[in-house]
Formats: C-alpha cells, sequence, structure tokens
C-alpha cells in the first residue's frame, strides 16, 4: 500500500471519515520507533478516546491507539467485479439472497425487515438492514426486541461485515454480542454444468421425506412446517436428490433461481459416500435448471470456520464476497 507523498509516510486521514474505508499503517506498539509495522485495511467504525477502532472485510474488529499511526488514508472500495466472477455489489446480494430464502412472516421497519419463521435458522429470523430504519436507534432497537419477544425469539440483527460496520459498532456499545460468522460467495454458474448431465441426480420441485432424512438442520421428527415454508419459498426453487441402491438418499441440494441468480444451499453428502463426487454432481444438475431459467451467476453462504465446504466450494470456482455475522440483543 503506498502511503508517501514525497518519499514521506503521512496520514491522511482525520475524525470526519468515520464510514469510511481506510488504509493505516500503524507501529505494532506505540513509541517503539523500530516496532514492526502492521497495515489495516477496512471502514473506520471510530475515532474516540485516541483510539481508532477498524472492521476488515470478514467482520474482525481491530483497534489501533492514534499515537502508534505512522500514515493513512482514505482508499475507495473494492471493485466488485473479480476476473471470472460476478459482479455485484454487497446490497445486491444481501437483497437477493434475503429473497431466497423467505421468513414466515415479516415486518418493514423503515429500511429494516423484521423477519422470522418459528426458530428455524438465523437467516430467517433476524433483522435484514438495508437502509435507515426511520427512527432513532434506541427506539427502533426496542421495537425489534418486543417484536421478536412477542414470538419467543431472541432479537437479532443480520451485518454486512463492512457495510454495517458503523450499527455493529453502536449495537457493540449497547452490549448485542457476535455470533455465527459467515460468507457469501460467488461464482460464474455456466462452469458448475459444464460436465456430462448425470441422471443419478433426481430433481423436484419440494423436499420430499428422503431428501428432508439427509438434511442437517432437520432432527428426527422432520421439518416443522415453518421450515418446510422457507425451504420452498422464493422464486424458482428446486432440489435435487441422489439416492443409494438401496432407495436411501445419499446427496441433497437446494438452488432457488432469481433472475440472473442461482442461490445454492443444502449441498450435503452422506458421510459414506464423500469425495466421490457426487457434490458436484448435484451442484451440476441444479445448474443445469438454473441455467435453462435464464441464469447466469451463483452465490451460496458458508461459515466461516467451515474449512471442508470452504474447501470444496473453491474448488467449484466460488470466491468469498464479503463476510457477514450476527449481533444477538443481550438478555435480560
Amino acid at each position: 500500500m503506498e502511503f508517501t507523498t514525497g518519499g514521506r509516510l503521512e496520514v491522511r486521514i482525520t475524525p470526519s471519515d468515520v464510514g469510511r474505508r481506510v488504509s493505516v499503517r500503524s507501529l505494532t506498539a506505540a513509541g517503539e520507533p523500530r516496532g514492526r509495522f502492521t497495515d489495516t485495511l477496512g471502514i473506520l467504525t471510530s475515532w474516540t478516546g485516541g483510539v481508532l477502532r477498524i472492521t476488515r472485510r470478514d467482520g474482525e474488529q481491530v483497534e489501533i491507539e492514534e499515537a502508534s499511526m505512522v500514515a493513512g488514508k482514505v482508499v475507495p472500495r473494492t471493485p466488485a467485479r473479480r476476473r471470472g466472477l460476478p459482479a455485484a455489489d454487497v446490497v445486491e446480494l444481501v437483497t437477493v439472497a434475503a429473497r431466497g430464502w423467505p421468513p414466515v412472516e415479516s415486518e418493514q421497519l423503515g429500511g429494516w425487515t423484521l423477519r422470522a419463521a418459528g426458530g428455524f435458522t438465523s437467516r430467517a429470523n433476524s433483522v435484514l438492514v438495508l437502509d435507515d430504519p426511520g427512527l432513532p436507534l434506541q427506539a427502533a432497537l426496542e421495537r425489534v426486541t418486543a417484536w421478536y419477544g412477542e414470538r419467543g425469539l431472541p432479537a437479532r440483527v443480520q451485518i454486512a461485515a463492512e457495510k454495517d460496520a458503523i450499527l455493529a459498532g453502536r449495537l457493540r456499545e449497547r452490549g448485542w454480542t457476535a455470533e455465527r460468522h459467515a460468507l457469501i460467495q460467488v461464482g460464474a454458474l455456466a462452469p458448475l454444468a459444464d460436465r456430462e448431465p448425470d441422471e443419478r441426480v433426481l430433481l423436484h420441485r419440494a423436499p420430499d421425506e428422503q431428501w428432508v432424512s439427509l438434511y442437517n438442520r432437520a432432527d428426527d421428527g422432520g421439518l416443522s412446517d415453518a421450515a418446510r415454508k422457507v425451504l420452498a419459498g422464493g422464486p424458482s426453487v428446486w432440489f435435487a436428490t441422489v439416492l443409494d441402491e438401496d432407495g436411501s438418499p445419499v446427496a441433497i441440494g437446494r438452488c432457488v433461481v432469481d433472475g440472473r441468480w442461482a442461490g445454492f444451499a443444502a449441498i450435503e453428502v452422506a458421510p459414506r459416500r464423500r469425495r466421490q463426487g457426487l457434490a458436484q454432481a448435484v451442484t451440476g444438475e441444479l445448474a443445469r435448471a438454473a441455467l435453462a431459467e435464464g441464469a447466469s451467476a451463483a452465490y451460496l453462504q458458508v461459515e466461516r470456520d467451515n474449512a471442508a465446504a470452504r474447501a470444496l466450494y473453491e474448488r467449484l470456482g466460488f470466491a468469498d464476497h464479503h463476510a457477514y455475522f450476527y449481533l444477538r440483543a443481550p438478555q435480560d
């Protein structure tokens, strides 16, 4: 990163740059002229009491003492387009992903959407933030907490790491705690289907009992009505199943088609049949169905610490687009 003007390191940011994307170079310990340099890139969330707080793309918050800064500048956001990957900004992807995993009930609060689905997944039971709530923050949070309390659910807000960095900082100050760190990844759709058709993969429009029996979010009693509504919701939903010779399911997947986007989820393979190409077969046939409906780009959501899933998706051509997580209201 270039911080110099005429060969001199310069600090070219001020507290007025809070909310902007910055790059800061600092010493590992203030007052040590020969200390090691550390570069930090992200959203400047706050600058108070001589301490800068910067939120990185993965959601991690970094605190830097003002006295340790040796250089800093405002930098433009990373271009959305990367070679071979579909172009999209965070708001577009967050909106599409929300439509592809719809709640059972929702309520608008300005630019916030309160979503609930009987507790089935954090995505369908959290506040989606697209704009200002139209109320002072404290009043908005009181409404959110009451709304989820009426449904016997904890209040959660879904946070896109950089986009919502300022809001996240204000919620943390109020005692809200982070959980469920995840990533949205994107990839080109056509390469997923660039393989011979696989007749083992059965496509259907609703999650049947064989599909449900392999789904890791189902319990011994199967799926709740709310869970089935979430899974079957969305503009155009496909489910894929591969059956073993005895008729038991060994691989499943879900894909929702929404305009140019195809969103993949629930790609699961029975432990005894892993590393046999079944995940690729499932995604390939789902991609083929999505291409036939006019989609051209793919996305999926994966937990940040799920190394096995991330390795699989990297092999399939997906790459990280942005990080997100949830902030949960403090318990009484």
